[in-house]
């Protein structure tokens, strides 16, 4: 069974719901970008949380037979990339994501409405 890119970034953004993510946003970047198609971006308020998120994207997508290509940043990073080649998720503490602003960066891209991965 193939997964389209939508679909595991739908898988992330569920997964972060679940652990209380906050900010969680969605980027196509499809047409701006050969990196991915989406990035997937949001913040934990502590160390704990931000690691529960790491581990509850890694889990929902390995159950739907996607495996991470590179993780970057480790158990007490206060940022963690994580590269399923289609999508990167990225997770971060609310101080370094205001530092980097991937929003702004990636402003080109198109941000999804959340009302697409709720449900």
């Amino acid at each position: 069974m193939s997964i389209t890119s939508k679909e595991m970034a739908k898988m992330a953004y569920q997964a972060l719901s679940e652990k209380k993510a906050e900010n969680i946003q969605v980027i196509d970047i499809s047409s701006i970008s050969v990196l991915a198609d989406y990035f997937v971006i949001a913040d934990g308020a502590n160390q704990h949380q931000i690691e529960a998120m790491r581990d509850a994207v890694e889990e929902a997508l390995y159950k739907a037979g996607v495996e991470v290509k590179q993780i970057e940043g480790n158990r007490s990073s206060s940022w963690l990339l994580m590269d399923y080649g289609d999508i990167i998720v990225h997770v971060f503490s609310k101080e370094d994501r205001l530092f980097y602003d991937l929003e702004r960066i990636w402003g080109d891209g198109k941000f999804m409405d959340a009302a697409e991965f709720d449900n």
